[in-house]
């Protein structure tokens, strides 16, 4: 073991008991380099962040640019920072016109934080709905509306009055009451298998929701900016939620993470009282510029049309591979794509085999015998040619 991998290992905190341990060198476009200069196809996009690629130069040109000029400043909401200004009116342009006004955060958790605290502040309710299989982030709050028994339990006890949801039941959404704050649900499960609801069941959920007084809460963390082949994952189903929670690919690369809301609702956090919901560094200025960048990138090489494309075209060729008799299903919309499999040991052994073949991909948190693939959306047809090949390499292998 090396030096620096044996300082890793020890002096950085792990988070399971078996790291990939990568050392990186550098990353570009749908590449990582690691330290021996070998090349690994990254088909998880650093988890849904590089959209538009590992160190796009046009984002990397805006951090060194706003990096010049200042970094944080003061907390946020008190100086008018022009990357912040721009970039939350820029998404005030291409949202819906209730989702006017963003609340910059440094993390998809914390924006749920966010929505969550707003949910119970604006109604006067404390009952949250949430759905079975759900990811939404490790912080205590985030938790508690987590949808995996196995990652609540020993954090117990969480945030009381949580009712939890089949995903996709119409039936169940009755249960959704007058004493409800917020429903918040992914419009499709990310960790929780790629798993997409039927076309009428977010429009159920938006009436029933406005029946009762309650905000609808869409997390799109992983969704958003093209990765399902439109900007946002609620434009394919034609519902518009009341709160919209992006992070992630937001910021380009850099840590950003917003919530995002009419002027009235999020006008309930800055009063009874004033500071009652604060950020240190969130929306700081050189995220923002990076995000911006990336935004404009992803708008002006329509990227998102090239999600839904591409997206067809690697689901068809997954289908065609001999998956040596374990293929359950291949589903998925745009550039993110679920492989379910018969057998989570064998999803497990075939993501390790992928990674040794030169190829970045997992098994999903909530659902383990499910494959994600969610490539950066610039990525070319050669290069998914190339991920097939060790794809299908890997099968054979874990199959042995």
């Amino acid at each position: 073991m090396n030096a620096l991998r044996a300082r890793f290992l020890r002096h950085v905190a792990q988070t399971s008991e078996a790291p990939l341990a990568l050392e990186i060198e550098r990353a570009s476009g749908s590449t990582v380099f690691d330290r021996a200069g070998k090349e690994y196809l990254d088909f998880l996009a650093g988890m849904g962040v590089a959209n538009v690629g590992h160190c796009h130069p046009e984002v990397v040109d805006a951090v060194r640019a706003q990096a010049g000029r200042y970094l944080h400043a003061m907390v946020y909401g008190e100086y008018v920072q022009e990357p912040q200004v721009r970039l939350a009116a820029r998404l005030a342009e291409l949202l819906p016109g209730a989702l006017s006004t963003a609340y910059f955060t440094n993390s998809g958790a914390e924006a749920i934080e966010g929505a969550l605290k707003t949910a119970r502040k604006h109604t006067r309710r404390t009952k949250l709905v949430a759905f079975e299989g759900a990811f939404h982030g490790d912080t205590l709050g985030a938790l508690s509306i987590c949808g995996n028994p196995l990652y609540r339990e020993p954090f117990a006890p969480l945030l009381p009055d949580v009712l939890r949801l089949p995903f996709a039941d119409r039936a169940a959404l009755e249960r959704i009451d007058a004493e409800t704050a917020g429903v918040v649900i992914e419009p499709v499960q990310g960790e929780g298998g790629v798993r997409i609801p039927p076309a009428d069941y977010l429009e159920a959920l938006r009436r029933r929701t406005r029946e009762v007084g309650a905000l609808l809460v869409f997390d799109e963390v992983l969704t958003g900016f093209g990765r399902t082949g439109t900007l946002f994952a609620f434009e394919r189903f034609g519902v518009v939620p009341d709160v919209l929670v992006i992070a992630k690919a937001l910021g380009g690369g850099l840590p950003l993470g917003a919530f995002v809301s009419s002027a009235e609702i999020l006008g309930t956090l800055a009063v009874d009282p004033p500071l009652g919901h604060v950020t240190t560094f969130g929306g700081h200025p050189v995220s923002c510029a990076a995000g911006l960048a990336a935004l404009d990138v992803l708008l002006r090489d329509r990227l998102a049309e090239r999600a839904e494309r591409l997206g067809e075209r690697l689901r068809s060729k997954l289908r065609s591979l001999a998956w040596q008799g374990h293929l359950v299903e291949v589903r998925g919309l745009g550039l993110l794509v679920g492989v379910e499999l018969d057998d989570a040991r064998f999803a497990q052994r075939l993501a390790r085999a992928c990674f040794a073949g030169g190829l970045v991909l997992n098994w999903t948190l909530h659902r383990d015998q499910v494959l994600r693939l969610a490539p950066p959306l610039v990525i070319g047809e050669a290069e998914i040619e190339r991920g097939l090949e060790i794809l299908s390499q890997a099968i054979a292998e874990a199959a042995a």
